[in-house]
């Protein structure tokens, strides 16, 4: 098992990349979370099997169609255990 901890900047919001996010996660048997920032990026956890989670972080350097992926940042963390995949809340700042 290992988990991915990403953060995708470019036009990534207002273009279902959240929903689609969980939509191939589910596909693909990978845990986590996504969530827009507040700043505009979108962050997210992928844990899993090792090519499933890596099969994530392809898709996630495109995202969903109308998205515009210019950088996304990848480390690898420890594996909390985590199961089922879903859309979190935006963190508030300040």
């Amino acid at each position: 098992m290992v988990r991915e901890h990403l953060v995708i900047s470019g036009r990534v919001q207002g273009v279902f990349f959240r929903d689609s996010c969980l939509r191939a996660a589910t596909r693909h048997g990978v845990a986590g979370w996504v969530r827009n920032l507040p700043d505009g990026r979108v962050e997210a956890v992928f844990e899993g099997d090792a090519d499933a989670v890596s099969r994530m972080v392809t898709w996630a350097h495109e995202g969903p169609r109308d998205a515009h992926v210019r950088h996304v940042e990848v480390r690898e963390e420890p594996p909390e255990g985590l199961t089922g995949f879903r859309i979190r809340s935006t963190p508030r700042f300040g």
